[in-house]
């Protein structure tokens, strides 16, 4: 069982419903994130429900990336290692290119890209020192397309990190003496604080996460998820013609 699991952008949202029900699991969490004071209401909250596991708190702005790697290794130290580390933080802004919001555009790709890789590194960094462990990384479904007007930046680093988490992958072939695993989630529509519109097909953040906690457990290389209906819609986005991709989006 990998037992202590670190996740980014824990204040709110999917992190922090992935925090709930890992607590459940009996999982002891480090969870980091801008917002500390939302964080240590949530830990106030878990260790009311789950007096037996163990909740570290640290603040945490991921696009300081010297800070990444501080704050990643003082969770390690808090909780004896760490077993697991969900990269989850990011941003939805963005617009269409080219009519002058370049400073979102950029936001979007330092956090969900730059930021990533920083989160990726420190992480691989520890497991590679303690021979095990398993990353997580978050994408979406936006990642199978380039995807138009406010979604272009977004989907863009979604791939991005994507392509990263399978190259990392790529490099544990064949090499003996690691048991390191790494996950790469396309999430669909789940409701959450970045995705608050309705959409259609969306689910709620706790049937959503409950499947993305099911396939973290079982350690899968890549999946979309909800499976249904996002793993036929996944294939449909990422093989049809533009202009149908552009009617579903």
């Amino acid at each position: 069982m990998r037992k202590n699991i670190l996740i980014t952008g824990a204040s709110a949202g999917l992190g922090a419903e992935m925090a709930r029900q890992l607590a459940a699991k009996g999982h002891h969490l480090a969870l980091t994130a801008r917002r500390v004071d939302r964080l240590e209401e949530l830990r106030g909250e878990i260790l009311a429900a789950h007096p037996d596991v163990e909740v570290v708190v640290h603040a945490l702005d991921v696009n300081d990336h010297d800070q990444v790697f501080t704050v990643f290794e003082q969770a390690a130290r808090d909780l004896g290692g760490l077993d697991r580390v969900i990269v989850n933080a990011g941003v939805g802004k963005g617009a269409r290119v080219g009519t002058g919001a370049f400073h979102a555009n950029r936001e979007t790709a330092e956090t969900n890209f730059v930021a990533a890789l920083a989160q990726c590194e420190a992480a691989m960094q520890h497991f590679y020192e303690r021979k095990t462990g398993h990353l997580v990384v978050i994408s979406s479904l936006s990642a199978m397309r380039g995807l138009p007007s406010s979604m272009t930046t977004y989907a863009a680093t979604k791939a991005g990190i994507a392509h990263l988490a399978e190259g990392i992958r790529m490099d544990l072939i064949g090499r003996k003496g690691l048991d390191i695993e790494v996950t790469t989630l396309f999430p669909g529509y789940i409701a959450s604080e970045m995705n608050e519109q309705e959409q259609r097909l969306m689910v709620d953040t706790v049937t959503g996460v409950r499947a993305m906690v099911r396939l973290i457990d079982k350690e899968v290389a890549e999946a979309s998820v909800p499976p249904w209906p996002w793993a036929p819609l996944g294939k449909v986005l990422k093989h049809a013609p533009l202009g149908v991709v552009r009617r579903l989006v």
